[in-house]
């Protein structure tokens, strides 16, 4: 079995619709980018005063960011297995990433303008390792566990904060440090999960790790949107 065969069994993989909508809802990891956009919610509801707009700004984009850019450059750059096989063309991955981050960067660029400046530090950071980690730039160097946890992990988190005050304070570090390091968690069990996935390897060992990358990412996204519901009542 071939890996893009393999990919569209995931669990994470719709079993309905045709093979090509399945394939570009894989590619998306729907897990970890929800995994992503809850951390960037969880630094927004940090602040003392919310402004809603601004969690559903930063939420989009890291949803088109993450979800969209950076997953296709991942399976345009990767130098060794292509996460999704030959399935899409490099010309059909180079339209996915423009059309998500064109837009992101639109709402970035107009928050940055008018409202939360301090966001283009993290704009430009993210953009940097969307490229250097995708691409395996600089020989690969940004390609490890720890940049995906920092670039994906603890920056949303900043961002999501930054977004809604415009300064950084020490609560959102220490709470960027946890994110970080579900991240690391998340990623480290991942690849070894992904490797025997390739290897073709169906026993209790790859349901187990399976179970944990359930469980982490789940249990993230229901505690923080139950954190969010929960500050949307007592304001």
């Amino acid at each position: 079995m071939n890996a893009e065969n393999n990919r569209l069994n995931e669990w994470y993989v719709p079993k309905f619709g045709p093979r090509g909508f399945r394939a570009f809802v894989g590619m998306l990891f729907l897990p970890y980018t929800g995994m992503c956009i809850s951390f960037a919610v969880l630094g927004s509801i940090l602040a003392v005063q919310i402004v809603w707009e601004r969690v559903v700004a930063i939420s989009a984009i890291y949803a088109l960011g993450l979800g969209l850019a950076a997953h296709a450059a991942d399976n345009l750059g990767s130098k060794t297995v292509k996460p999704w096989g030959n399935y899409f063309s490099s010309r059909q991955l180079w339209y996915i990433v423009l059309i998500g981050l064109l837009p992101a960067y639109a709402i970035g660029v107009y928050y940055i303008i008018f409202f939360v400046p301090l966001l283009l530090v993290i704009a430009v950071l993210e953009g940097f390792f969307l490229f250097a980690y995708n691409f395996e730039a600089f020989r690969g160097f940004f390609h490890t566990n720890f940049w995906f946890s920092l670039s994906w992990g603890a920056l949303p988190l900043i961002a999501g904060f930054v977004m809604q005050t415009n300064h950084i304070e020490t609560l959102p570090l220490v709470f960027s440090v946890i994110t970080g390091l579900v991240s690391y968690v998340h990623i480290r069990v991942s690849r070894r999960y992904k490797e025997y996935k390739r290897r073709g390897r169906t026993d209790a060992i790859t349901a187990r790790l399976e179970l944990v990358l359930k469980s982490v990412s789940l249990i993230t996204i229901f505690s923080i949107s139950a954190f969010m519901i929960l500050r949307m009542v007592i304001g």
